[in-house]
């Protein structure tokens, strides 16, 4: 293969990555929590010094939209959303994970828990616990949880200092790879949640641009093959 032909094929595999992130972009526009993915391009550059340059694009990394998401008002006592930058803190068996999809519950030993049983941590880390007879329990907009008028502990608002850092693990959890930083200027609002912060006709115009684009290198690998058979043909007829 010549080296238009491999340069066309790593397009075409970038191509085919953005089209499965869009693809899962839209199909979550109405996950709670959610939040959009972007794709990174870097280009490689080689060539001799009597040799012409060639350059070649790979999808070098994911980033995650830090977009504020709408929010939505569902009245539950144990359902809060983030306005600003951070993410809630969770324990997982896989060690710490971050998350914007605020659907809390108790569990039945009192602690504070996502839909999947992980417990939800304070700023220092520890499990929030609620006493199961507590009244009035609020969340104050720094994440003071009080009962009571008693104050529980405080909900941990946490942001990778390398928004890079930030890794998909599932749907609406996240990876943290490098430092953390504790958030000064989020704010928690209880009785809301946040919607994904996909904008879903924008993403459908990409996927068009992106499957367009995709179509246009087939065509040309497709021709490519031809002539390059074409020319096997007449070398075996000479």
């Amino acid at each position: 293969m010549e080296t238009a032909g491999y340069t066309t094929l790593t397009r075409q595999t970038g191509l085919l990555n953005e089209m499965q992130v869009i693809a899962n972009n839209i199909a979550n526009a109405s996950t709670t929590g959610y939040r959009q993915e972007g794709l990174i391009f870097s280009e490689y550059v080689t060539g001799g010094e009597n040799a012409p340059s060639v350059s070649m694009a790979r999808t070098s990394a994911h980033i995650i939209s830090m977009q504020q998401g709408a929010l939505t008002q569902t009245g539950g006592t144990y359902d809060f959303a983030i306005e600003g930058p951070g993410f809630f803190m969770i324990e997982t068996a896989e060690g710490e994970r971050l998350t914007r999809a605020g659907s809390f519950s108790t569990s039945a030993e009192g602690t504070l828990v996502t839909p999947d049983g992980n417990r939800v941590l304070d700023a220092g880390g520890a499990p929030l616990f609620v006493p199961p007879d507590a009244a009035g329990f609020s969340v104050s907009a720094d994440g003071t949880i009080s009962a009571d008028g008693r104050p529980l502990g405080q909900l941990g608002l946490v942001q990778p200092v390398d928004p890079l850092d930030l890794v998909r693990e599932s749907g609406v959890m996240f990876r943290a790879e490098g430092d953390l930083e504790p958030v000064e200027n989020g704010k928690i609002v209880q009785g809301f949640l946040e919607n994904a912060n996909v904008e879903p006709v924008l993403q459908i115009t990409r996927m068009i641009e992106v499957q367009r684009a995709y179509e246009l290198g087939q065509s040309f690998l497709d021709a490519e093959n031809d002539r390059v058979r074409e020319a096997l043909r007449a070398m075996s007829r000479q």
